[in-house]
């Protein structure tokens, strides 16, 4: 801790003689903030909690910029995804979901992961929250790995539960309001520069590649990672049978609101609703008391406020970043380095293209979560979209888009807390999923990465 404060003392001296007050006293605070986000010294909630009562009582005219992220649309998605993820649990709708699933696992052990990351991925376009996804599959698909005839901790039963753990969460940030990296990469996009992104060009851009195809890569990376043979029907025919009951009128009642919530994120082009007034209104119906979807004290236990505070601590941050200038100062000091300033008739060297360009922004998001974390990377990157986009001729809303195949790339289990979550819950050996991650990490960055940006080409976004 003493270590981390000397540096963090050095650091805000070289911003100061570097840069105008004002603007250096930003910059300490990010640091200083991104640092602990990043060391996990303090709970996530410290920092934001710092960021806004210095920013609030040093600089000035800074509180309602520092604040703005409680007024964003994204904030409240996030709020709704907890409350959603409650009564899910409190109906018993989320094993009602797995009862197909359970039904068709027999046969192979291939057909086994697949139905359950299909199952995992299906599952992030009705629940906004990759920890609640996780949450909610991880015992269902632990239970049913074992009937299936796979004890606990062998080959069979690891690679299902692994499957389900990174199916729940790595896919689904192809879905926007599924994890909260790309609801704050949202939130910031509309608090900074005032710009919406739409549900589904969203998911136009990137499902296909970093939905679609990723899951099959997962699976099959899987598989070849933990080889087991296939599982016993007998055994899958009672797993079904276990699950199988009726419908409650509660669980009738959510999945008819997230159904129309669904429809509703996937037609805000023609609307015009946000995701998160959306999210907000179902939120309000199941915290109605009479409709008994979700428990008495929800908001007080299973909203959890110190998530939230933390992302309005980033989308905050960054808002101050954008407005005082720094975000810009930082941009033009890199361009040059890049070679992302360089007019196309600059002289006789490399110049990188629209399509270079792209891919020098999705590496420098890779490599910013990789020295912070995940949620981090919008936080870094996106006050800087903007002086970027000007600087590479690109559209705003490309550059924001670069940042999404970094942040779902995870090098190693430390940068997302639901994978760390579900490795400690059920028990899976840290030193084979760590090796999964590397793997999945090198075919993400060699595979899927240059597919995405050939994608984006075939559909006429670059």
């Amino acid at each position: 801790m003493g270590a981390c404060l000397a540096s963090a003392g050095l650091v805000g001296v070289a911003l100061f003689a570097l840069l105008p007050a004002p603007m250096a006293l930003v910059a300490c605070l990010a640091v200083a903030a991104m640092a602990a986000w990043a060391t996990n010294l303090v709970p996530p909630h410290w920092p934001a909690l710092a960021v806004f009562t210095l920013a609030a009582t040093l600089i000035p005219g800074a509180a309602p910029v520092v604040f703005s992220g409680f007024q964003s649309s994204t904030y409240w998605l996030l709020f709704a995804g907890f409350v959603l993820g409650s009564a899910i649990r409190h109906v018993g709708l989320g094993a009602r979901i797995a009862q197909p699933l359970a039904r068709c696992l027999a046969g192979s052990y291939r057909r086994s992961a697949y139905g359950i990351a299909g199952a995992c991925l299906l599952l992030g376009f009705v629940m906004p929250s990759g920890m609640g996804r996780i949450v909610l599959m991880l015992p269902i698909v632990m239970a049913v790995a074992e009937d299936l005839g796979y004890p606990q901790g062998s080959d069979g039963w690891i690679g299902l539960v692994a499957i389900a753990a990174f199916s729940c969460f790595l896919p689904a940030f192809a879905i926007l309001p599924s994890n909260a990296p790309n609801m704050i990469l949202a939130g910031l996009a509309e608090t900074v520069y005032g710009h919406r992104i739409g549900y589904f060009r969203y998911l136009w851009m990137h499902f296909p590649v970093l939905g679609l195809l990723k899951t099959v890569v997962l699976v099959e990376l899987s598989l070849r990672l933990f080889p087991s043979a296939a599982p016993a029907p007998a055994s899958a025919r009672r797993s079904a049978d276990t699950l199988v009951g009726p419908w409650t009128l509660a669980q009738t009642a959510l999945a008819l609101l997230l159904a129309l919530c669904l429809v509703l994120w996937m037609t805000d082009a023609l609307h015009g609703i946000a995701a998160g007034w959306v999210g907000l209104a179902a939120a309000l119906v199941c915290l109605f008391p009479p409709a008994r979807l979700t428990p008495a004290d929800c908001v007080a236990r299973e909203v959890q406020h110190g998530t939230l505070l933390f992302v309005a601590g980033v989308m905050g941050l960054g808002a101050l970043i954008s407005a005082s200038g720094l975000g810009a100062t930082l941009v033009d000091g890199l361009a040059g380095a890049t070679g992302l300033a360089a007019p196309p008739d600059a002289g006789d060297g490399w110049q990188p293209g629209p399509v270079g360009t792209l891919a020098i922004l999705a590496m420098m998001s890779t490599a910013a979560a990789v020295l912070a974390n995940l949620a981090g990377v919008p936080a870094i990157l996106t006050p800087l979209a903007g002086e970027t986009a000007r600087l590479t001729g690109l559209e705003l809303d490309l550059v924001l888009m670069t940042q999404v195949p970094g942040f779902s790339n995870v090098l190693l289990p430390y940068q997302a807390p639901p994978l760390i979550y579900a490795i400690q819950v059920a028990g899976l050996p840290f030193g084979r999923m760590t090796r999964m991650c590397l793997l999945l990490f090198a075919a993400s960055l060699v595979f899927l990465l240059p597919l995405e940006l050939l994608w984006w080409r075939l559909i006429g976004a670059v």
